[in-house]
């Protein structure tokens, strides 16, 4: 294992060296106000370490041109974030490793609630001994005109768990598909609120809790604070579900998929719940087993960058869930539109380091691509492949991917990187 990470290590040094000759350590930006189209001056800018926990490590300011600069030992070498603070809201885009440029938009903000749509709320429930892990997500949809963030600073997105839940996290995300784990405000009984700048564009929420599940059973309503057009509930097919208007919609990747037409604002959905489950590192261990053949395409499951359920752990344990794919076969029809931008989130530690003035020109990078097969993204571009590596080392900082599925799919970039290198 130890000589394939270091063969591993040198190969990639060397296709770096081949694909990206500016200075390493160095990263030149601009940010953008996406309401007007103009460049942003006079913006806060901070350069944010994630390895370790998200820390800020350098800062610095736009100059007349919206342009910045930063020097630091890491850029270029590991994931970074950058965060433009606009007008007390917060904005970020990620900077993968051998990337040297960076655009961060911004947007004027607005309270007005109406440019907000809701189209899909996905639940997902997986028995664990005598606890119930619940993951809930929602599509989130801008549609504002001219283009704006909607921002609350007493919380933007507002949710209900179920009485007696523990909620574990909340993450929102904007168009590019970045989450970042927010704090969430708690308004009592049960309501909690995140304050999130949500821009133009597709965004999502996720969160997790766990409740009590004596005897493998469990009755639990579902709030609904905002209408949404479709839920949809998953769970290992050892669970039986049953619920008001909750119709059986067959079985992907292993979950049992269950239909709610639209969900009006105010409505809870009671859910009833029986039966077991194996944890999820077990579920994951016996999925990659069923995998087959080296070359059957299940056994590479990649999912779109904005889509992509893997980023962040919702609670250690839903790994396995989410890797399925159940998720993404239910999104696949949303088009799928993503522009070079990123999610806001909450404060981090004060910024160390150093920043260097702004830089008189800047290319502005292309966004990251979404990646449907791994076979058909890295192939032909070494820009893909880095930014497939960047998502499949984030995931597995975060513990949200099996040490299995992970040799699986490193060893295939292994593979295409080989074949960059020998020309």
């Amino acid at each position: 294992m130890k000589l394939q990470l270091h063969v591993f290590a040198l190969l990639m040094a060397a296709a770096l060296a081949q694909a990206d000759t500016a200075g390493a350590g160095t990263l030149r930006g601009t940010v953008k106000n996406g309401t007007t189209g103009a460049p942003a001056a006079g913006v806060e800018v901070l350069l944010i370490q994630l390895q370790g926990g998200m820390e800020a490590v350098a800062n610095a300011k736009s100059d007349a041109q919206g342009q910045f600069s930063f020097d630091h030992p890491s850029l270029g070498q590991q994931p970074m974030l950058v965060r433009a603070v606009y007008r007390g809201v917060n904005f970020h885009q990620s900077v993968p490793p051998g990337r040297d440029s960076v655009v961060v938009e911004v947007f004027e903000a607005t309270r007005d609630a109406s440019i907000l749509s809701y189209p899909t709320r996905f639940v997902v429930f997986q028995p664990n001994g005598n606890s119930l892990l619940v993951g809930e997500e929602y599509a989130i949809q801008n549609n504002s005109k001219p283009p704006q963030a909607y921002f609350r600073a007493d919380g933007s997105f507002e949710f209900e768990v179920p009485g007696r839940a523990k909620l574990q996290q909340v993450a929102a995300w904007g168009p590019s598909g970045m989450p970042v784990v927010q704090a969430a405000i708690d308004h009592g009984e049960n309501k909690y609120a995140v304050a999130f700048a949500f821009r133009p564009g597709q965004n999502g929420v996720r969160l997790s809790y766990q409740l009590a599940y004596p005897d493998s059973r469990a009755t639990l309503l579902l709030p609904s604070v905002y209408g949404v057009e479709h839920l949809v509930v998953l769970a290992p097919p050892s669970v039986q579900v049953k619920g008001d208007g909750l119709q059986p919609s067959g079985t992907e990747q292993g979950m049992n998929l269950y239909m709610h037409d639209a969900l009006t604002a105010g409505k809870s959905v009671e859910v009833n719940l029986a039966g077991t489950a194996p944890p999820p590192s077990e579920a994951a261990s016996q999925d990659a087993g069923q995998g087959g053949s080296g070359d059957t395409p299940a056994n590479i499951q990649v999912i779109p960058g904005r889509l992509d359920p893997l980023k962040w752990p919702l609670i250690a344990g839903f790994a396995a869930l989410f890797v399925l794919g159940a998720i993404y076969l239910m999104r696949r029809p949303i088009p799928a539109g993503i522009p070079a931008n990123a999610a806001a989130s909450g404060q981090t530690a004060g910024p160390r380091g150093r920043a260097r003035p702004a830089a008189k020109h800047v290319s502005q990078p292309n966004p990251p691509p979404v990646i449907t097969e791994l076979d058909n993204a890295v192939n032909t571009s070494l820009d893909a492949l880095k930014d497939a590596l960047f998502r499949l080392e984030l995931r597995r900082q975060a513990g949200t991917i099996s040490e299995e599925e992970y040799s699986r799919e490193r060893a295939r970039a292994e593979e295409v990187l080989r074949n960059f290198v020998r020309g």
